[in-house]
């Protein structure tokens, strides 16, 4: 067999074998981790009961729509159930490495289906794996520890670099994404991520959200997070150029030191920010494409075998549809009218990609109460369960914006615009689960007030008085109730 060292336009938009096998591995492991959390979300979510029931949503989406996403077939529990099973034995086959890139189509498919079915619920979370998955589908990730290397005789291939449009487009992705979000810091109108930022810097306001963050806060205290506040801009804006250069220069050091910098970055987010350590994953995943050959110790190749290398024919498909990808966000980006960009249609889900978060520092923190009175007159916190009800900013090792109901809970409160039937099943849905949950009458919910509460950031780990603002007053039917009581009183007499 034939082979040759890689040229430096092979190395800085190429990927190892081994390198995108640790990719397939870790972009499944978070997959599963994710589908596995959305069990306890499918009734809230996604059945005909919960908050978007399908009779409210077909008006509203067309032909294409309905096609494409199959959790819109039914709303019924058991139907979604089984999707959602089925995802997961997907996504485990895409973990073993079993029809590697059909495993990563499904995959792909199924968790856009899913995001269609209930797009009030999209986080940037669900566009790395819109985004990761898709590119999946044309890369060779299942030439290493998979089930497809397993068949006996089969020639295990070297650890080759492997170049093809996928490779370049995905490469170029994580290039655009955190260029897209280094600049957003960078831009900021009111200069949150400088180190001259007034009153505070954005690392300032964001570490206060867990135990850990505590302790980060009292290590560094405010002059250390001041200065390593633009610091993580430039990691962001950074990173991916100087793998690109560390490639094509073959500097290795460079490349190991950009991806350890980055993923550092991911690893204090995921430990000082509530609700942030799936999307830290995933977005750590994302630089496995980035991993030098020198990381695994061999001499890196790369290979002709046919059997990597990609055939006339695939090759041209892969340009189609990889081209296709782009040309269509570069579209959606800068020539789609308001009506593309609609929820209504998949446009917007399919091709949005922008990645400006956490531009700013955070100027308050904000957490929900639900107070509602029952039919004996106690007072309930619908929101977080509890028998009591408390206004203070709640703690867990550290102040938060954390809700007391966390995930994909945390779009409820923004949905508050939402009236008519779209209204009446968001905010019924919570007197049908506390209902659900009490099955004496005494104790069924009437109303209930929902509240956004919200407290300044202020310097030193200091917050303002807590000021509350009113999202939604809501009545629950009393019919049911008063019946229960009355067959009560017959029982009883």
């Amino acid at each position: 067999m034939k082979t040759k060292e890689p040229t430096r336009l092979q190395l800085a938009f190429g990927c190892n074998l081994k390198a995108l096998a640790i990719y397939r591995i870790t972009v499944a492991l978070v997959l599963l981790a994710e589908l596995s959390l959305r069990y306890r979300f499918l009734h809230a979510f996604y059945s005909d009961e919960g908050t978007l029931p399908l009779t409210l949503l077909r008006p509203k989406i067309d032909t294409l729509y309905k096609f494409v996403s199959i959790h819109t077939l039914s709303d019924c529990m058991p139907f979604q159930i089984v999707l959602l099973t089925i995802q997961i034995i997907i996504a485990i086959a895409l973990l073993v490495g079993y029809k590697s890139n059909v495993a990563a189509f499904l995959s792909w498919w199924m968790y856009f289906s899913l995001t269609l079915r209930n797009t009030w619920l999209a986080f940037i979370l669900d566009r790395y794996f819109h985004y990761l998955l898709f590119y999946a589908i044309w890369l060779p990730i299942g030439h290493f520890w998979s089930i497809e290397c397993l068949p006996l005789g089969k020639t295990m291939p070297k650890n080759t670099t492997v170049m093809n449009i996928a490779t370049f487009a995905l490469k170029l992705q994580i290039f655009w994404i955190y260029i897209d979000a280094g600049v957003g810091k960078l831009l900021d109108e009111k200069a949150g991520w400088s180190y001259f930022a007034d009153p505070l810097p954005a690392l300032d306001t964001y570490t206060r959200h867990t135990l850990v963050a505590q302790y980060m806060y009292g290590m560094l205290g405010p002059p250390g997070l001041r200065l390593l506040t633009p610091i993580v801009v430039w990691v962001e804006i950074l990173a991916a150029p100087l793998c690109l250069v560390g490639s094509f220069m073959r500097i290795e050091k460079l490349q190991k030191i950009a991806v350890f910098a980055i993923c550092s970055l991911h690893i204090g987010i995921a430990f000082t920010i509530r609700n942030t350590a799936l999307l830290s994953f995933i977005a750590m995943t994302a630089w496995c494409v980035y991993l030098p050959p020198g990381t695994f110790n061999e001499k890196e190749m790369f290979s002709e075998q046919k059997n990597i290398t990609q055939g006339k024919l695939k090759a041209l498909r892969q340009l189609i549809c990889v081209g296709a990808f782009i040309a269509g966000s570069i579209w959606f980006e800068l020539f789609s009218d308001d009506c593309s960009q609609s929820v209504d249609h998949i446009w917007s889900n399919l091709l949005h990609n922008r990645w400006n978060v956490f531009v700013g520092a955070e100027e308050y923190v904000t957490w929900e109460i639900a107070p509602g009175k029952l039919v004996d007159g106690s007072v309930v916190d619908v929101w977080s369960k509890g028998e009591s009800i408390s206004w203070d900013m709640p703690v867990t090792g550290a102040p938060s914006t954390s809700s007391s109901r966390g995930g994909r809970w945390r779009s409820f409160p923004y949905l508050a615009e939402l009236d008519g039937e779209d209204g009446e099943a968001l905010w019924g849905y919570l007197c049908q689960e506390w209902n659900a949950e009490h099955d004496n009458s005494q104790k069924k919910l009437v109303r209930y007030n929902f509240f956004m509460l919200q407290a300044d950031v202020l310097p030193n780990m200091q917050f303002s008085a807590t000021r509350k603002r009113l999202i939604k007053s809501y009545e629950c039917s009393n019919k049911t109730f008063s019946e229960e009581i009355e067959n009560d009183q017959e029982k009883d007499l």
